[in-house]
């Protein structure tokens, strides 16, 4: 019997000594008054085993077959296992073993059967290592150049955005405030930075659709590659 069959088969044996009254009972239980008196009823001509849980011991009635387990077990080892990282987990498996093999299994029934096979374990993937990228030796090898959105004037006037281009190897800088981060505001930035210090053998910015865009339908059909205004204006 478990704990809490326990606690009830004693406040009920005081309901019968009369030392207890069966609404009082109830709330001891956690139970509605209707749900104490069938459980009274019970204890009466069963005694404490007459509290157990009548599907204790028995298989439920939504268990799969032996044979069933054993061949979806089978399909996953044979068809969805593998080394970690290669192999599926039980939400996948469910959903390939549901579409492309007629075996259908609840997610965490699998995943109970996937742990006990050896077929899956919970461990995490580990997040891959970012090598730091060494600098470049020489000034005007690369030059970035990026757009910040901020306060700049503090109060004092309205937003805007700061284009700004550094050197990798030389930390040389060089900056612009305009009101938004366009291909007109990139080109300033980069016009003055070539009178400074000259043209640059790289040029590396962010992946916004100032400098990529996506291609568009006819591009597609076509197999052109897209192009924005930046990159058609560096063309000799």
């Amino acid at each position: 019997m478990s704990s809490k069959e326990l606690r009830r088969a004693g406040v009920l044996a005081r309901v019968v000594s009369g030392e207890l009254k069966l609404v009082n009972a109830a709330v001891m239980m956690g139970l509605s008054y209707r749900q104490s008196k069938r459980l009274g009823q019970r204890y009466r001509e069963e005694g404490t085993e007459g509290l157990k849980h009548r599907s204790a011991g028995r298989e439920s009635s939504r268990k799969k077959p032996k044979k069933f387990r054993e061949r979806v077990l089978r399909l996953v080892g044979k068809k969805y296992s593998g080394e970690e990282g290669k192999r599926f987990g039980p939400t996948l498996t469910a959903e390939h073993l549901a579409s492309d093999d007629h075996g259908e299994v609840n997610v965490q029934t699998l995943r109970r059967w996937m742990l006990s096979a050896g077929l899956w374990s919970r461990a995490r993937k580990r997040r891959v290592h970012r090598k730091w990228r060494e600098r470049k030796e020489h000034a005007g090898e690369l030059v970035q150049m990026d757009g910040s959105f901020h306060d700049w004037l503090e109060g004092r006037g309205p937003r805007g955005c700061l284009m700004n281009m550094v050197d990798d190897a030389s930390g040389d800088t060089l900056a612009r405030l305009g009101g938004e981060e366009t291909i007109w505001a990139a080109a300033g930035v980069l016009r003055a930075w070539v009178k400074t210090y000259g043209i640059p053998v790289a040029l590396y910015t962010d992946w916004k659709n100032v400098y990529v865009r996506e291609a568009s339908r006819k591009e597609q059909m076509q197999g052109v590659v897209p192009v924005t205004q930046s990159e058609k204006d560096q063309d000799p």
